[in-house]
């Protein structure tokens, strides 16, 4: 059988299932043996059809009624990393880091809708024309971001970041090459330290990743609490562990529960870490003044182009939280607040590099001192096309070692 008439196959017994079985009482293995015995009864009117083609035709009908159709068959591809859905025609997917069209698409704008409320409503959201934007996930964990018409012009608007099915370490961030390993020494002693650490860089440069390895380093023993939109940290081997994720407004507009209302109620948890998830608008206030009051060793990342944007934009963001406050207070308090700035970015070869590490040393003369520890540097091996290089260590030395101390560990950084 080729490919054309598998899929020819796979069409018409979805029609003939949607149209003549009760769908809405039967179970799931009752319409899985329903399909397969309509596969099989088809199937004879095709000559030799393969085993792996009658299995694959069962698993595309039951995909297409019971679960998301050709979003299902973009899941199981391990390669691909990030799935755009721009309408019921035009699908694009992010695979081994570069873009491409995919030759699929769903039938009509009404299947593609049916498949958005299905993803919404599994994680308890709602979308809809009064609530047309909502940021969700996927059962497996995986990032959704979701936009309807009339917001959407061209049909309903559906961006997946995909959820790694293995936690991301320091390991594989080294396998990469994205740090070095007297890099990821240092960073595991920061990190045991409780220096406050905050992660920037632009879209896709791998901060929740980069993030979620760092956070192993927190020792097992330690009370976490996580704080995300949509959840999807994997902090392994932490058995007091707390993950909070916000929740959008109901059709009526109540019941919105921000990053912000989730920092206030950590601070009430008993925290010995907290980690947010990204910090984007007045919720950053929150998270510094927690750093501030005894919360040492947290953890977040926020977008920015470089570390003097990250902090620029901490000021703008904390503005949105606090309207009032002078600047030389915001700019002290985060100078109190943070210790260290990783500043992470996507090369022109696509691939992600550590590009900066910051140690944020205090308050002067009006502007927040910054002591570069770490700055990445191309080698002569760089090409226009790819981009060779490492982490280089600066001549300058950490200068507020007094948490290195604290935990007993005297050599110098």
């Amino acid at each position: 059988m080729s490919d054309e008439e598998l899929e020819k196959l796979v069409d018409s017994i979805h029609y003939y299932v949607t149209d003549n079985l009760p769908l809405s009482t039967m179970s799931d293995s009752e319409l899985e043996e329903q399909i397969r015995q309509l596969v099989n009864q088809r199937c004879a009117g095709y000559g030799f059809v393969s085993m792996e083609q009658r299995v694959s035709a069962c698993e595309q009908v039951f995909s297409a009624i019971r679960g998301f159709g050709i979003l299902d068959l973009i899941m199981k591809d391990d390669n691909i990393t990030e799935v755009m859905i721009n309408g019921p025609k035009d699908i694009f997917i992010e695979k081994k880091g570069k873009l491409q069209r995919l030759n699929k698409e769903f039938e009509n704008e009404r299947r593609l809708e049916d498949i958005v409320q299905k993803i919404v409503g599994m994680a308890g959201r709602e979308v809809n024309q009064a609530n047309p934007i909502v940021d969700t996930r996927l059962p497996d964990g995986s990032r959704v971001n979701v936009v309807l018409p009339p917001i959407s012009m061209h049909g309903a608007t559906v961006t997946i970041r995909k959820f790694s099915k293995t936690p991301m370490t320091v390991e594989q961030l080294l396998r990469y090459k994205s740090i070095t390993p007297e890099v990821a020494q240092v960073l595991e002693v920061l990190v045991k330290a409780k220096y406050n650490i905050f992660i920037c860089g632009g879209t896709g440069s791998g901060k929740t990743t980069f993030l979620n390895a760092v956070s192993n380093f927190i020792p097992k023993d330690e009370r976490i609490i996580t704080i995300e939109d949509s959840a999807e940290l994997q902090i392994a081997g932490v058995e007091n562990l707390v993950s909070l994720e916000t929740r959008n407004a109901n059709a009526s507009g109540s019941g919105e529960i921000t990053i912000r209302d989730l920092i206030k109620s950590s601070l009430r948890m008993r925290p010995e870490r907290i980690v947010v998830g990204e910090v984007r608008g007045g919720e950053a206030l929150d998270m510094l003044q927690a750093m501030n009051t005894g919360h040492d060793g947290s953890l977040s990342t926020g977008h920015a182009n470089s570390t003097k944007d990250m902090l620029s934009r901490l000021e703008t963001m904390v503005l949105q939280g606090a309207a009032g406050l002078p600047l030389e207070a915001i700019r002290q308090q985060i100078a109190s607040a943070l210790d260290i700035i990783i500043h992470l970015s996507r090369l022109r070869d696509k691939s992600r590099k550590t590009m900066e590490i910051t140690e944020v040393c205090g308050y002067e003369h009006g502007e927040i001192l910054l002591n570069p520890l770490y700055l990445f540097e191309e080698d002569e091996n760089s090409t226009l096309s790819k981009v060779s290089g490492t982490l280089k260590r600066t001549s300058n030395k950490l200068q507020n070692d007094m948490k290195l101390k604290m935990m007993g560990y005297y050599e110098e950084i």
